[in-house]
């Protein structure tokens, strides 16, 4: 019914415990090490090594070509196109762990006829460097004729040391880094004038316990707190434009990015919306779908692809691994609602009438008790926009979220809302 992610084993069981309030934010030692590292400042920018691309007002940008690219688009007409391109490479990331999951992100404007690529290399744990692997290409608009690309992550990746699991680089068995950098490359059809430009790339690197169930979290401060998040429902969308993960039924993620905009009223205007059948509601729905799809996973729900998107409105946004729901509070004391990766047998989260092996729902604040409070756009898989706002046992959704996807969220933000103070290992 929604879209599976292949990351993490399912989990097996929940665990109910009591639940005692009072702030806490460490973690266990030698549990979840997760950290998070952000290029987006022209100081950042300056620190890593550009070829072609120049820093200005706090922004990479396109300047000179240094070389050019054929590229013919595998969901496209077959035809090569030429692109020139500039590059930047970070500054490298040392960790105190051996990692052995990233996931990178960022926020750009592309216009048509304009692209990028996000790829990451690193130092093995047999002290070798790794090739670049591939973790997205990525575009705003779908305007092939204007040289537009299809967005798309990138299979066939895998060697001794690692793999690329749709948007995710996870390290072969036995194996991990102990250090990571990042390249984007700026594409621009090769003839035009038009400029791409990075206003931020960063990256999730985290190595964790193999858990099948963890204890539940103390209380973070946000107890009896809920923030005005608009509900919207994916079920009300089944049928829709199908050529984009067929239609509402596996739009969760799509659903749960919409629903963050309109929050902080950034979704798209009507114009932009014009092209949505006018029966259909919630138009915001479909556009987010379109503008998030990933052809060769053939789903909406490639998680820095939704952030990508979050970014063209104008809006911070990034993903990174929570450790618990003690973190998740943080957020929603700053007014920040989270969108959070589960997966979960039909039994083991009370109230939500259904299991899905990946699914994607909005944190938008927390019970008097410390249960979770949660736009769920699969909610009771009615077709209603009434029935999206939920409640969920705090341990039995902690247990959905954090063995599942490590923790995934989707942090989306306006540059003027803060972030909250950071952890004792920081993964924001």
């Amino acid at each position: 019914m929604t879209a599976a992610r292949p990351l993490a084993a399912l989990i097996t069981g929940v665990v109910t415990l009591s639940l005692t309030a009072g702030p806490s934010l460490a973690a266990p030692p030698h549990q979840r090490e997760i950290t998070y590292r952000t290029w987006t400042s022209s100081a950042d920018f300056l620190q890593g090594t550009r070829a072609g691309t120049t820093v200005v007002n706090g922004s990479l940008r396109f300047a000179s070509a240094t070389g050019t690219t054929s590229y013919v688009d595998p969901f496209g007409d077959g035809t090569a196109k030429a692109y020139e391109q500039a590059t930047w490479v970070s500054p490298e990331v040392r960790t105190d762990y051996g990692l052995t999951e990233l996931v990178a992100s960022w926020n750009a404007t592309t216009p048509a006829g304009t692209w990028l690529e996000v790829a990451m290399s690193g130092r093995s744990d047999e002290g070798t460097t790794t090739k670049w692997y591939v973790l997205g290409r990525w575009n705003r608009g779908d305007d092939t004729a204007a040289g537009d690309i299809h967005r798309t992550s990138v299979s066939g990746q895998k060697d001794t040391t690692g793999t690329v699991s749709v948007d995710t680089f996870v390290a072969g068995a036995g194996r991990s880094l102990d250090r990571w950098r990042l390249k984007v490359t700026l594409y621009r059809l090769a003839g035009t004038t038009k400029v791409p430009v990075l206003q931020s790339v960063g990256a999730m690197a985290s190595r964790l316990p193999a858990d099948e169930t963890v204890p539940v979290s103390r209380g973070g401060g946000a107890w009896g707190r809920v923030l005005d998040v608009p509900t919207y429902s994916q079920e009300t969308h089944i049928g829709h434009y199908p050529q984009w993960d067929n239609g509402g039924e596996a739009w969760c993620s799509a659903t749960s990015t919409a629903m963050v905009l309109d929050y902080y009223r950034r979704g798209p205007t009507k114009a932009e919306t014009a092209w949505v059948d006018p029966t259909d509601p919630d138009p915001q729905v479909d556009h987010s779908a379109r503008s998030v799809f990933d052809y060769k996973y053939d789903g909406a729900g490639n998680w820095p692809f939704n952030t990508a998107y979050a970014g063209t409105r104008g809006l911070d946004a990034f993903v990174t691994r929570l450790r618990s729901l003690t973190e998740a509070e943080q957020f929603i004391k700053a007014g920040i609602p989270l969108v959070a990766s589960l997966s979960f047998e039909k039994d083991e989260l009370p109230g939500a009438g259904y299991g899905t092996n990946g699914h994607l729902m909005v944190i938008v604040g927390f019970a008097k008790n410390g249960d979770v409070v949660v736009n769920d756009p699969a909610s009771h898989l009615i077709k209603s926009n009434d029935e999206v706002r939920t409640v969920y046992n705090r341990a039995a959704f902690e247990n959905a979220w954090i063995p599942h996807s490590g923790g995934i969220v989707y942090v989306i933000h306006p540059a003027a809302k803060r972030l909250p103070p950071k952890t004792h290992q920081a993964n924001w």
